[in-house]
């Protein structure tokens, strides 16, 4: 995939094939802060049969058309939830592809990355606007807050609104990450921006970068900075001092990073132009990282969820008659 997709479209499906192309989708799926686990750097297991309680290794969707660009596996009610670009609704995906609404909120446009907290019983929903890429709007950047429970709208943040970006400026909220003190990070594509809201869903700007890509997906490491996927580039952002953000030197290209995930004390970076998962590990706090692992599948994905051990990513099927799936992945 290339930049050559990047243009106004007049249908909706041709607008998602632009967004996934220039890599401007991508959420993550697993946990949004470092674990720490002392497995890191090990491979990563995925047995080739299911375990009991496990989904199984692919599941496919009854229907298509609701475009699921996002994942999260919501690990204490064993259940994925996935966001839909074209309805706006959050879908429960059930082992045997059954899709059925859990969250429908008139006020979602497109949700984009979506991050269980478990801690708080919470689902956080980046909620943007796809028609920003076909021009006909500014788009919007707002963060919709769920009781993972009841599933009642705890809040709706308008980040937007703190951004003081001036008129001429576009808005697309692209991908959440919570802290352990329940701190929500989100990326902001259009703006090139990453957004801070506190506990009390009081919003601010984090960062705005000056150039390159925008942020897309992200997660939150344990010592207070982010990781942030910057097109071809990883970033790190330090939470008390963003202007210091740097990117992280690579010891293999990953390209077009899309979806950020923790899984066995690794980070997790899907691809979008290359139908991978490269596996990285640091030694010196992600100043530097090294590639240890990579999967690979046959389908375009664009993130993936952390199940146990195991990761599986989203194939969302942007345009034609296929459905959307899930599929676990192996490490090599």
């Amino acid at each position: 995939m290339s930049n050559e997709y990047y243009g106004r479209a007049s249908r909706l499906v041709t607008g998602m094939v632009t967004l996934a192309a220039v890599g401007w989708l991508g959420c993550g799926g697993g946990p949004a802060t470092e674990p720490g686990d002392a497995s890191e750097g090990a491979a990563s297991p995925a047995a080739d049969t299911d375990a009991v309680g496990s989904p199984p290794a692919r599941i496919e969707a009854e229907r298509g058309g609701f475009i699921p660009e996002g994942v999260e596996y919501d690990m204490t009610n064993r259940r994925f939830l996935t966001g839909s670009l074209s309805e706006g609704t959050v879908f429960e995906i059930g082992s045997d592809g059954s899709v059925m609404p859990f969250i429908s909120d008139d006020e979602l446009v497109s949700s984009v990355g979506i991050e269980v907290d478990e801690l708080r019983d919470r689902l956080f929903v980046a909620n943007a606007d796809f028609n920003v890429f076909q021009g006909a709007t500014s788009g919007q950047a707002k963060l919709g807050v769920y009781d993972l429970t009841s599933r009642e709208r705890l809040a709706m943040v308008d980040l937007a609104a703190v951004a003081e970006a001036g008129d001429d400026a576009a808005f697309f909220s692209n991908d959440v990450a919570v802290a352990d003190d329940g701190t929500a990070f989100v990326t902001d594509t259009q703006l090139n921006a990453i957004y801070r809201v506190g506990a009390d869903y009081t919003a601010s700007l984090l960062v705005r970068f000056e150039d390159g890509p925008g942020p897309n997906g992200l997660v939150h490491h344990l010592s207070g900075f982010l990781l942030v996927g910057r097109g071809d580039t990883l970033w790190k952002v330090p939470i008390d001092d963003p202007g210091a953000a740097a990117e992280v030197s690579l010891s293999d290209p990953v390209p077009g990073q899309d979806g950020l995930i923790w899984s066995v004390g690794r980070l997790a970076i899907v691809s979008n132009s290359s139908n991978q998962v490269a596996a990285l590990t640091s030694d010196d706090d992600w100043v530097t990282a090294n590639v240890v692992a990579v999967a690979t599948y046959d389908e375009a994905a664009t993130t993936g969820a952390v199940v146990d051990d195991d990761v599986y990513v989203v194939h969302p099927v942007f345009q034609g008659e296929g459905m959307p799936s899930l599929e676990r992945v192996v490490f090599q």
